[in-house]
């Protein structure tokens, strides 16, 4: 669901802040050094879900769109009973896994909002991939040089900027801290227990 500015021309910058946490848009003019930076980047960006700043990658080569397990899990998002479970292998490094469960994310970059049913994944890399069922239900098109995203949403041209590669470094190195904390926070977790149920052994062998 797009807004009803009356302009007819719109450019989207990535939403910046940490992840999950912070908003603030950034509002700066892509510079033409920063058109070679795109020559090899993935297009990634920044968008707000539940007013949280979450990170996106647009990838026209995934068959699905997919939210990773920690966007939903930390912003509470109800899932839904996937219609057709499925196996996947190659979208992290836990093996082949089960796709059971779908969520539909509410997402706004800018001016720009909108809804997308997404597959439930523990996905490393970002918070959201568009894929192709995106590209292909909004009619997206790809501007090879400028990185650039850009579809016709209620009679006008919404554009989605790229995040620079440095920037793209940055928001991947917040997400590997985020995760490195959450296991070891289960791994601690995990010694506890396993120290509490040592010493109830223990016990229970004395008693004997």
């Amino acid at each position: 669901m797009a807004e009803t500015e009356e302009s007819d021309d719109e450019v989207e910058y990535a939403v910046e802040g940490e992840a999950l946490v912070t908003r603030r848009v950034l509002n700066a003019q892509v510079k033409e050094d920063d058109m070679e930076q795109q020559r090899e980047n993935i297009f990634h960006t920044g968008c707000l879900i539940n007013n949280k700043v979450c990170s996106m990658i647009i990838n026209g080569g995934s068959c699905t769109n997919v939210a990773s397990i920690t966007l939903v899990e930390k912003l509470n998002l109800p899932t839904l009973k996937h219609p057709k479970p499925y196996k996947l292998q190659w979208l992290n490094e836990c093996g082949e896994i089960q796709v059971k469960k779908q969520v539909l994310v509410s997402f706004s970059i800018g001016k720009y909002s909108d809804e997308v049913l997404c597959d439930v994944v523990p996905i490393h890399v970002e918070h959201l991939l568009l894929g192709r069922p995106w590209k292909f239900d909004r009619r997206a098109t790809k501007d090879g040089y400028t990185n650039r995203y850009s579809f016709v949403r209620n009679n006008r041209t919404i554009t989605f900027a790229p995040l620079t590669p440095k920037q793209v470094y940055e928001d991947q190195l917040k997400m590997k801290r985020e995760r490195e904390k959450k296991e070891s926070e289960q791994k601690s977790e995990k010694s506890k227990t396993e120290k509490k149920m040592s010493v109830r052994g223990k016990r229970e062998k004395k008693r004997c």
